[in-house]
């Protein structure tokens, strides 16, 4: 199978199949999907963190010379700078609407999520959603193209993270005012801008092998300032005992999971 289409089959499960998940998700009731839904997000921060540090940083570092070490370093912090400013620019935050802070009194979060549900912001997540998923389409091409076992597990990364948010994006949607057949169409409308996005760097990065060890920190820096600055303030909600354990462990097993499909990957290339 030839690597382009390898592109277009997981950049479409990292986003058209992430809202088809999504759309499924909604369909359960309000209770039993609010139960579920951290526990998902809880899960997807591990997976974002191991593919970061397990896999993308340490190939994009053995891929460049010593001396360009600190080139790449500040490339993943320059990533983590450069994802905060498009965050407050175009409202990245899909976990959270208007200005809502992890710690902040909640009232001012109930205000700040009834303001943020208003018409024109709901336009502004399809947007933003848009931008969002188009970059992650060029980093699973990234990874394709230095190694189709990375280009695998990077992708399940992004549709692990995905499929919450879109559960999100359907939720502030649907209390913008679209009806449920609007919300599912423009969110898969954005969602197909993952696949456009890997075709294009397909074909612009195909021969520029020695910028794949950047792009692959921008990828890395990615999945960080997602995981760090979106999902985990969502967590500290719920402080108490129990709850805590049960983020804790379904972040391991998030962990856990891609190290043991970056193993089997590894063990099936030799």
């Amino acid at each position: 199978m030839s690597l382009l289409i390898l592109i277009i089959i997981f950049t479409a499960v990292g986003g058209v199949l992430s809202v088809m998940a999504a759309a499924v998700f909604l369909l359960l009731p309000d209770h039993l999907r609010n139960a579920v839904l951290p526990h998902g997000i809880s899960f997807a921060i591990g997976a974002l963190l191991a593919v970061a540090f397990w896999g993308l940083i340490p190939e994009a570092f053995e891929q460049v010379k010593p001396e360009q070490f600190q080139a790449l370093s500040g490339t993943i912090l320059a990533g983590i700078l450069g994802f905060f400013v498009l965050e407050k620019l175009l409202i990245w935050r899909h976990c959270h609407s208007g200005d809502c802070e992890a710690h902040g009194d909640e009232d001012e979060h109930q205000h700040s999520h009834s303001h943020g549900t208003a018409k024109s912001a709901g336009a502004l997540i399809i947007l933003g959603d848009g931008i969002h998923n188009f970059v992650d389409g060029v980093l699973i091409a990234a990874a394709f193209l230095t190694d189709v076992h990375l280009g695998i597990v990077t992708s399940l990364a992004v549709a692990a993270h995905e499929i919450p948010q879109e559960v999100g994006d359907f939720a502030i949607l649907l209390h913008s005012g679209y009806s449920k057949s609007k919300a599912l169409f423009y969110n898969m409308l954005a969602s197909l801008t993952t696949v456009v996005g890997g075709v294009l760097a397909y074909f612009s990065l195909e021969g520029l092998h020695d910028s794949l060890p950047y792009f692959l920190a921008l990828a890395s820096s990615s999945f960080i300032y997602i995981a760090v600055a979106d999902l985990i303030p969502s967590l500290h909600k719920k402080t108490d005992m129990k709850t805590s354990l049960q983020q804790i462990g379904l972040i391991a097993m998030g962990v856990l999971l891609i190290c043991l499909l970056h193993g089997i990957a590894h063990n099936m290339e030799v």
